[in-house]
């Protein structure tokens, strides 16, 4: 059985830690077109064969609403980020896929912001970020 105490304690010592990193991290999109949350899009676009994701597959990644990473995908359409058509294999879906604009844009601060990351997680050695990655994997799979 788990001990609720220490269940506790882990789960307040893991948020305040992802949350004092992301807000330190934000800073990284300071001098960036890109904001935060249009940056989570391309990634999962970008990293997808073809530089297209389903709709369905970009919200699953993000940390906000179905509704709120629709709206802010047609304000990057509208921005020349992504494109949107609908998905040949789901008709109620629709495909993004990452402009060359907007390739450029997530890559150009991808640069800034894994300097970062590597930067602040260099506070754990190599086998740390396994265990770390590992555990978090483990918390995440259902």
């Amino acid at each position: 059985m788990t001990d609720r105490k220490l269940a506790l304690e882990a789960w307040e010592s893991l948020f305040r830690a992802q949350h004092e990193l992301f807000t330190e991290m934000n800073a990284d999109f300071d001098h960036s077109d890109l904001g935060q949350a249009e940056y989570d899009v391309l990634l999962t676009v970008t990293r997808s064969p073809g530089m297209s994701a389903r709709l369905r597959d970009v919200t699953s990644n993000m940390l906000i609403s179905q509704p709120s990473v629709s709206r802010l995908v047609d304000r990057m359409v509208t921005r020349g980020l992504v494109s949107k058509c609908p998905d040949p294999d789901d008709g109620r879906g629709a495909l993004i896929t990452a402009t060359d604009a907007g390739a450029r844009a997530f890559r150009s601060v991808a640069t800034v912001h894994g300097r970062s990351i590597a930067s602040r997680m260099s506070r754990l050695d190599d086998e740390e970020l396994r265990t770390l990655r590992d555990l978090a994997q483990k918390l995440r799979d259902r």
